[in-house]
């Protein structure tokens, strides 16, 4: 799946996530000073940014399938390596980085276990592989769980996005381990964002981002209302901050000649 909302309504759909789920996938991979990383699926450059802070713009490298993603963390994050790509295909050479990363992203892969492949591929023996992916199929990524209770509602058979890659306890580190990756370790990462009011909360779901809220422009009003509402019901008034969830993968590319 290829995103074509603009950056800046990702930035307030998902991205207010970045920053603390950014710094939790970057200590998992022990990424630290004069490491060469690479961002898998960058969007418009929340994890990039964490990266560059961490060894430099120019020991990071980015990429992502939507134009407009890439430009944008090229733009946030100059003298990076920003390309436009997909994961299953990546433009690097064998054991380019010592950490190769990416947040958010498997669930969206057309060959998932391709794109973990490749992302082992392009580093280097010794180097480390970790991915996250929100806790769809548990309920532990707050928004998201709010919002397709609320659909159900209107539609008990909406599956959501509970059957996407990754999204569920265990599915990462399987991919991992499918990918001859060693040392493959699963953990949960906790993330967090803060809400100025319920229309901060439920606006930007009408920006059409990502599967929920392609689902939600595609109801009629009568129908859009109504999640609305439930969703309303559940929330306190004034500002709050909701926690997420992902699950995280962790592995180490075998050093050249072992099995």
């Amino acid at each position: 799946m290829q995103f074509a909302a603009p950056a800046e309504h990702y930035d307030r759909f998902m991205g207010r996530y970045a920053p603390t789920l950014a710094e939790a996938l970057a200590d998992t991979a022990g990424v630290g000073a004069r490491m060469r990383v690479v961002d898998v699926g960058c969007g418009p450059g929340g994890l990039t940014r964490e990266l560059v802070a961490r060894v430099g713009a120019a020991n990071v490298a980015a990429i992502d399938p939507a134009p407009q993603f890439a430009a944008a963390c090229l733009a946030r994050n100059p003298g990076a390596d920003v390309r436009e790509g997909v994961a299953e295909a990546l433009p690097w050479a064998d054991g380019a980085f010592d950490a190769t990363l990416s947040s958010l992203v498997i669930a969206f892969m057309h060959d998932p276990d391709r794109g973990v492949r490749e992302m082992a591929r392009v580093t280097r023996p010794g180097g480390v592989v970790a991915a996250c992916m929100w806790d769809i199929a548990g309920g532990g990524m707050t928004m998201l769980r709010l919002f397709w209770t609320a659909v159900r509602e209107i539609d008990p058979d909406a599956h959501g996005e509970r059957r996407l890659a990754g999204t569920a306890e265990g599915d990462l580190v399987r991919r991992f381990e499918r990918a001859d990756l060693e040392d493959v370790t699963g953990s949960a990462l906790v993330a967090s964002a803060d809400y100025a009011g319920f229309d901060d909360f439920w606006q930007p779901f009408t920006l059409a981002v990502g599967p929920a809220g392609q689902y939600l422009r595609s109801l009629s009003d009568d129908r859009r209302a109504i999640v609305r509402e439930a969703c309303r019901a559940v929330l306190p008034d004034g500002g709050f901050t909701l926690e997420a969830r992902a699950w995280c993968a962790r592995g180490v590319v075998p050093a050249s000649g072992s099995s």
